[in-house]
């Protein structure tokens, strides 16, 4: 049985994810996904918290029937990149390949020894500093977002927490 890992903040998870996530899956039997910075929100950067985004993650997998072949794994940020795999790591289970197109993070995996691959998604603009923007101006960010986290953000009421958030960044 083969093992992969992921690593991004999904701030939110968006169908770029969500498409990347589902083309590993054909190349893996499983997938860890770890969300990084788990230990930042309620910021400009990183405004869900990480139990946010197991949940925005688990139900989008769950409608496909996909989250039965993934592990979920938060990871809080450590500000020395020599630590960081080491960290990552301990706090996955056991995996034989990175997927990232992140040059740091493929050389800084590739480093410690594992095997690297680049993720491949049919959704290339799609970041989520610009799907943040386009949920406060009230634009298409919908069309960028798996269904299921559509609902998730709309319940937690992320339209009002990011203008909160670009508000009190203004008076400061």
């Amino acid at each position: 049985m083969s093992r992969g890992l992921i690593v991004g903040r999904f701030q939110p998870y968006h169908l770029g994810h969500h498409n990347a996530i589902k083309n590993i899956l054909k190349e893996v039997d499983e997938l860890v996904i770890v969300i990084g910075s788990s230990d930042n929100s309620y910021s400009i950067d990183n405004p869900f918290t990480a139990g946010e985004r197991v949940e925005m993650i688990a139900q989008s997998l769950k409608e496909e029937n996909l989250y039965e072949k993934c592990f979920i794994v938060t990871v809080a940020d450590v500000n020395e990149n020599s630590l960081w795999t080491s960290k990552i790591i301990s706090y996955s289970p056991k995996f034989e390949i990175v997927f990232t197109n992140n040059p740091l993070v493929k050389q800084l995996f590739e480093k410690v020894g594992f095997k690297t691959n680049k993720m491949i998604s049919n959704f290339k603009d799609i970041d989520g500093v610009k799907i943040r923007k386009q949920i406060v101006l009230g634009n298409e960010w919908k069309k960028l977002v798996p269904k299921k986290s559509i609902e998730f953000l709309e319940k937690i009421k992320a339209k009002e927490r990011l203008k909160a958030i670009l508000e009190k960044e203004e008076k400061e």
